[in-house]
């Protein structure tokens, strides 16, 4: 049997850190953090990037992925330190969001307060002249969102080519995310005698697929069934009207089980909206989404951190970069379109082994997003009771919402003659019925709209 072989056999069997044959500098980090068990995915994953071995991971999140990629590669700079590389890194990690980029920079310094490595952080939002300067002299880690890298190794401030190692964290989203061409620009800058690391909590067929052209014969490691969300997350749903969703949600947070809550929306706009809410009924609460400013974001957090603010609102861009102990509740306050996402929503919340509460508020119009979120989880979300109206769960997605069914509207006008058109545009704001009555411009409407079966959320739009 072969060493690689017998260090596969004997990592399934492994019960702590210093099983894994990590240096000195790194268990007593760890040590002082309160770690002394790996997680599954680290217990596979450790021995695989310390072997050497290209590796395609998938854990669910909260999971520990993180330290899975971060501890070895601290082992192989502690055992094998080289020279600088001016304007360059040994490892490159790649991440979809700012928030996560910063996330794994400060996991890379806590697991490495002893071995002191030099990391720098590469992210938009921020002035790029401190960037530039940190990296100029060559250093351990970049820990960068692609599009921020790029723009500095267009300008010739970063160069790869002395790069040896590369992961790609969540390397689901950045994919979906459109960040592929630029992925493989990047990784074009790099050698091809390379380690490739490609860990993420879901990792779909067509994903994959992708994935494989950027590894080496990988080792592939899959903890837990994909996109299940943890299990000791209870997760819940609330059947209730689009109309009466914030007064839902205000019910919800302000129940004395919630400590700490993250709750997502779609849309920047509706972030905002679903805040000034929350801080008028009494809530303290702070917004987080891609218009804010990286300052704005990171403050937020901070006061989130620290307990100042009980609730974070945030869209989809904070659902993998929030890493914050102690979260009591996701509430979904709007579902997402891509099922996937759910996943990495609640995974916020039961974190290192800890219980959590996901609460998602379901209107007509979401039915079939939730069924996509059941189909994916494999088993159906409770339903909670509904206090201010909605329509019953067992309702048909697609069933008419009862009262009188449109009229027919009136055929068209016959043409007018030349004559008459001055005057037919000078009454056309106020028609009238066959009734005599005056036809206002929302009765007009109103036809218009049931003549094409516009939605009522088309009809709200239109209206505007």
């Amino acid at each position: 049997m072969t060493l690689r072989a017998r260090r596969k056999i004997e990592s399934y069997q492994l019960t702590q850190f210093s099983d894994l044959g990590l240096a000195e500098v790194l268990l007593r980090a760890l040590s002082g953090e309160g770690y002394t068990t790996p997680t599954p995915i680290q217990t596979r994953v450790i021995p695989a990037i310390l072997d050497g071995q290209d590796v395609l991971g998938t854990a669910q999140t909260g999971t520990g992925k993180t330290a899975a990629f971060v501890l070895p590669i601290l082992q192989q700079i502690i055992k094998q330190p080289s020279s600088s590389n001016p304007k360059g890194c040994r490892v490159l990690i790649l991440a979809p969001t700012r928030e996560l980029a910063s996330q794994i920079a400060d996991s890379i310094r806590t697991y490495g307060r002893i071995a002191r490595p030099s990391v720098a952080v590469v992210v938009g939002g921020v002035r790029p002249g401190p960037q530039i300067k940190a990296i100029a002299p060559g250093i351990d880690f970049i820990v960068a969102t692609p599009g921020r890298l790029l723009d500095h190794m267009s300008a010739g401030a970063i160069q790869l080519n002395g790069t040896t190692t590369v992961v790609l964290d969540e390397a689901d989203q950045m994919m979906d995310l459109g960040f592929l061409p630029a992925i493989r620009r990047i990784l074009a800058k790099i050698p091809e005698r390379r380690q490739t690391i490609l860990l993420s909590a879901t990792m779909p067929k067509q994903i994959r697929g992708l994935a494989k052209d950027f590894l080496r014969n990988p080792t592939e490691v899959a903890v837990a069934p994909e996109s299940r969300p943890i299990e000791k997350i209870d997760q819940k749903v609330m059947q209730v009207d689009a109309v009466s969703k914030r007064r839902a949600l205000v019910d919800i947070l302000k129940g004395p089980q919630v400590d700490r809550a993250i709750v997502f929306t779609r849309t920047k706009r509706g972030a905002d909206k679903v805040n000034d809410h929350l801080e008028k009924a009494g809530i303290s609460a702070s917004a987080i989404h891609g218009n804010k400013s990286q300052r704005e974001r990171e403050r937020s957090l901070a006061a989130f951190r620290a307990g100042h603010v009980k609730v974070l609102v945030a869209t989809d861009i904070a659902a993998r970069g929030i890493d914050v102990d102690d979260i009591s509740h996701v509430i979904n306050f709007e579902l997402p379109h891509v099922p996937e996402v759910y996943v990495h929503r609640i995974g916020r919340t039961a974190r290192a082994g800890k219980n959590g509460v996901a609460i998602s508020l379901c209107d007509r119009e979401e039915r079939s997003l939730l069924r996509d979120i059941e189909r994916l989880v494999g088993y159906s979300l409770a339903t909670i009771p509904n206090p201010f109206g909605g329509e019953a769960p067992s309702a048909r997605p697609d069933s008419k919402p009862k009262g009188r069914t449109p009229t027919k509207p009136n055929r068209r006008r016959p043409a007018q003659s030349r004559k008459n058109q001055a005057k037919f545009a000078a009454t056309n704001g106020n028609r009238r019925d066959h009734n005599g009555n005056a036809d206002s411009d929302d009765a007009g409407l109103a036809r218009v709209l049931g003549k094409v079966g516009v939605s009522a959320a088309g009809e709200n739009y239109l209206r505007r």
